[in-house]
Order: structure tokens, then C-alpha cells, then sequence
């Protein structure tokens, strides 16, 4: 079985959004147009169907007219331990650009590192790892 994939209504941003997450986390990023599936609900250039598949997978499209859009309350995407520290560092900056840094990724406590950082497109990530053995 599969794990779950997130999947985004964006407002119109899923062509930008969906090739920042490739910028910041690499992978294969496919887009599929309104045209390209034949929807006549918004304009042909509109991302359908986008898919980011990689160590971080994503997908979504723009929402159509009177569709409710990404809008996050409760939730975060953990990237908790899936990457060296080095490039969870580098995702969180990334993603801190244009969005804003909730909880800086520092050692805590407990002894493991992490933050929290909501990116410019509304979605809330929580980043971290485990000390060194």
C-alpha cells in the first residue's frame, strides 16, 4: 500500500508552487493542463494535474471557479528524519524565503533538533532530526 499523497487546490498558483517545491526539494515534476485533459472549467493553461515525485511527493492543480482553495488550520507536513540535517537546514531556509519561520530549526530540549516554518504558499512544515549517535 501506498502512503497517502497530499494533494493542493491551489488559487491559481499550482504551475509556480508545484516547480518551487522541485526548486527546494528535487524530484520529477509533471504539469498536465486544462487543455491538455480537455476541462473547459478554467483556462487551458491551468494546471489539471501536477505531480512532484521525489523523497518529497506533492501533487495538486488549480482550483476551478467557487472551488475552495489550500488553506491549512491544525495541520503540518513533517519532514521529521527524512533527510542528513544538512539538507533539512537547507529546505527549512528555503522554504523560510517569502514565508515566515514559526519556530526557528534548533536544538531543543528534548535533545532532538527541529521548526517550524509556513511557506509562502500557506503550507505549514514541521522539519527536524534526531541527534548524531
Amino acid at each position: 500500500m501506498a502512503a497517502p499523497l497530499i494533494y493542493i487546490n491551489f488559487p491559481g498558483t499550482a504551475r509556480e508552487a508545484l516547480g518551487y517545491y522541485a526548486d527546494i526539494f528535487g524530484g520529477e515534476l509533471s504539469l498536465h493542463s486544462y487543455e491538455d485533459f480537455g476541462r473547459t472549467d478554467g483556462p487551458p493553461n491551468a494546471v489539471a494535474h501536477g505531480v512532484l515525485d521525489g523523497v518529497v511527493a506533492l501533487a495538486g492543480s488549480d482550483a476551478p471557479a467557487g472551488e475552495k482553495t489550500v488553506r491549512l488550520e491544525g495541520l503540518m507536513l513533517s519532514l521529521l528524519g527524512t533527510a542528513e540535517p544538512a539538507i533539512l537546514h537547507e529546505w527549512f531556509d528555503k522554504l523560510s524565503v517569502g514565508g515566515s519561520a514559526i519556530d526557528p530549526l534548533t536544538p531543543k530540549p528534548w535533545g532532538a533538533s527541529d521548526g517550524q516554518v509556513t511557506d509562502r504558499h500557506g503550507l505549514r512544515w514541521l522539519i527536524g532530526y534526531e541527534p548524531e549517535a
